[in-house]
């Protein structure tokens, strides 16, 4: 089952520099040649500080492996340093539920990502799960700038509660103000689980920095 590590954090402004250039050349790199883990895309946030990397894996078992547990257990000088210092740290792990692609489209390397997490009872996920893929995406999708809609079981993370999180692939933000997305937010179905309680989503959208980090061969 593909799974994804979504993690953010923010350096203060008089380091980032060195912050990019460490996160590029040592954090992501040594995640490259531990098993399981696939890919990795760096992001920054369209509207803030933040920084992004979402970590591509074979299964989530891939943090659980001696190679990846030496990582994460003994970090360089810098790498302590870096991590002490950032500010709004995430971390989310989920399995992949279910995959939503224009066929022959780049969407994994899109230029925007939009991230959409949601804290669901459980005996309301049902009903959430068959709203979002029945409903909710193929509207979505209708759009030209909407390329691929990925959605998550969260197994674990922190500072959020969340238990789903799709990750929108866009062409542009222009998909977000589309009237295929304005009519994907006025359907009857959407209308009936926003007026419950816990229908609050969080909302995030990410510019694509920089290329494709790839797995060690």
């Amino acid at each position: 089952m593909t799974a994804v590590l979504f993690s953010e954090m923010t350096p203060a402004p008089e380091w980032e520099g060195e912050f990019n250039d460490w996160y590029n050349t040592e954090h992501i790199p040594l995640r490259m040649r531990a098993p399981g883990f696939t890919s990795a895309q760096r992001y920054r946030a369209n509207e803030g500080p933040a920084y992004l990397a979402v970590y591509e894996m074979d299964t989530a078992g891939a943090l659980k492996t001696p190679e990846y547990q030496s990582i994460k257990g003994q970090p360089s000088e810098l790498t302590k340093r870096m991590l002490g210092d950032v500010s709004g740290f995430t971390r989310y792990i989920g399995n992949e539920s279910g995959r939503w692609e224009k066929p022959e489209s780049a969407s994994i390397n899109a230029a925007v990502l939009y991230a959409v997490f949601f804290e669901v009872p459980a005996d309301r996920a049902d009903d959430f799960d068959r709203w979002y893929t029945e409903d909710h995406i193929p509207l979505l999708m209708k759009c030209n700038d909407w390329l691929m809609v990925r959605r998550f079981d969260i197994i674990d993370g922190e500072p959020g509660k969340y238990t789903h999180l799709a990750l929108h692939y866009l062409a542009s933000t222009d998909a977000l103000s589309s009237p295929e997305r304005e009519a994907a937010r006025a359907t009857p179905w959407r209308a009936k689980l926003a007026a419950e309680s816990w229908f609050k989503g969080h909302y995030v959208v990410f510019d694509r920095l920089g290329a494709r980090f790839q797995a060690a061969a």
